[in-house]
C-alpha cells in the first residue's frame, strides 16, 4: 500500500510541476477571448495628420486591435488617403487582418469599407467631422501593415 501511496504523490508533484509550466503557454490561448492589445490614438491636429499600423513599414506585431478616431472642427469633413505602402493579410471578406472604417466617431457609426490585401483603399471622405477606424490583426500571418494621412475641408 506504501508503494501506491507514493506513487499518487509523485504524479500530483508531477502534475503540479507541468501546471506550473503551463501557464506561460496558457497565456496565448486565453488572450484569443480577451481583447487584442489595444493600441490606436484620438487624433485632432487642425493641420491633419499621419497615423499608420504598428512598426510600419515593418511588420505589424500579431493579435492587435488599434482604433483611431480622427475629430475635425465643426463644419469640416476629413479625407484619408492610404500610402501606396500597403499590405495587410489578405482574406476573404478580410475576415482576418483588415482596417475598418466607420462614418462617425464610434465602433456602430456607419461603416464606409473594410480593407486587406494589397491595393490601398481608396481616398475616403467623411460626412461629418468624424471617422473611426479600427485596425485588427489577428494571431499569424503579419505583413507590412499602413499608412495613412487625413487631412480636413470645409464641408
Amino acid at each position: 500500500a506504501g508503494k501506491a501511496i507514493h506513487k499518487v504523490v509523485a504524479s500530483l508533484i508531477i502534475l503540479h510541476l507541468s501546471g506550473a509550466t503551463k501557464k506561460g503557454t496558457e497565456k496565448q490561448t486565453t488572450s484569443d477571448t480577451q481583447k487584442s492589445v489595444q493600441c490606436g490614438t484620438w487624433t485632432k491636429h487642425a493641420e491633419g495628420g499621419i497615423f499608420t499600423s504598428p512598426n510600419y513599414p515593418s511588420k505589424y506585431p500579431p493579435d492587435r486591435e488599434c482604433i483611431y478616431i480622427i475629430e475635425a472642427a465643426p463644419r469640416q469633413c476629413i479625407e484619408l488617403y492610404f500610402d501606396e505602402k500597403y499590405s495587410i493579410e489578405p482574406s476573404w471578406e478580410c475576415k482576418f487582418d483588415h482596417i475598418e472604417v466607420r462614418d462617425g466617431p464610434f465602433g456602430f457609426s456607419p461603416i464606409i469599407g473594410r480593407f486587406c490585401g494589397q491595393q490601398n483603399p481608396p481616398v475616403i471622405k467623411s460626412s461629418g467631422r468624424f471617422l473611426w477606424i479600427k485596425f485588427f490583426a489577428d494571431g499569424e500571418l503579419e505583413s507590412m501593415g499602413f499608412s495613412a494621412r487625413y487631412n480636413f475641408t470645409p464641408e
